[in-house]
């Protein structure tokens, strides 16, 4: 009996709708990732919010502005000062959501770091006359917990030996095409000329049938480290 074989199915070249993702260019030029920066932006709307509300209820309530006592504001102990504190905490962390990835990232630790501070230095003042902000214990809770949430939200995606090269956060390596962004890239026809006569040169040395001009110009690009300052340096013998 003969045996038929098979063919097996094709699959097309459709791109899978569900590994799609959005790209978006950065202040240099650059495409990354925009899923990270995502990320950051709803975790510091989110926490803005929270401290904007209580903030905002502390103000409605008239609480005296030094009282060392404070009242209860959802849960927590407040006064005037730290509703004002509150507010202005929130604007920033809404204005780190509307910046570039690496400033709201920035934004985000440091705003972490004075969240965690000012919870163990309130901690040392309880119940004293240097409690200028009115904590309690609550409040030094919601405070390391707040610190720590925007600590990791901000280093999220950026803190790595080895970031991906779409991450937001991701610099150019030196001695990479694109270490002078998009200016590395030839743009006129006589720099698409250099390109294809650069190649020409480099193989040619290679195969050692270079001409001598061929191999001082290669041994002039050698110094440099850069696309662009390699075709800068081909251009420059004319």
């Amino acid at each position: 009996m003969q045996l038929r074989h098979r063919p097996t199915p094709r699959t097309t070249d459709r791109p899978d709708p569900a590994r799609a993702t959005a790209r978006a260019t950065d202040a240099h030029g650059r495409s990354y990732d925009p899923r990270v920066f995502a990320v950051q932006r709803t975790g510091a709307l989110v926490v803005a919010a929270v401290i904007l509300v209580f903030g905002v209820l502390g103000f409605a309530g008239g609480l005296d502005f030094f009282s060392t006592d404070g009242e209860p504001i959802l849960g927590l102990s407040s006064n005037g000062l730290l509703s004002t504190v509150s507010v202005v905490t929130a604007a920033v962390l809404v204005l780190a959501a509307m910046r570039s990835p690496r400033t709201a990232s920035t934004l985000m630790m440091v705003v972490g770091v004075l969240f965690l501070v000012s919870g163990l230095a309130s901690l040392a003042v309880l119940r004293t006359e240097a409690n200028l902000l009115a904590f309690e214990i609550e409040n030094v809770f919601f405070a390391e917990i707040t610190g720590l949430v925007l600590l990791l939200l901000g280093a999220y995606g950026r803190v790595s030996g080895n970031l991906p090269p779409d991450s937001p956060y991701a610099r150019p390596r030196p001695g990479s095409d694109d270490a002078d962004g998009p200016e590395s890239y030839p743009s006129t026809p006589a720099e698409f000329a250099a390109e294809r006569a650069m190649r020409e040169a480099e193989i040619a040395v290679v195969e050692h049938r270079a001409t001598d001009d061929q191999r001082r110009r290669v041994e002039a690009m050698a110094q440099v480290h850069t696309r662009g300052d390699r075709r800068r340096v081909w251009m420059q013998f004319g």
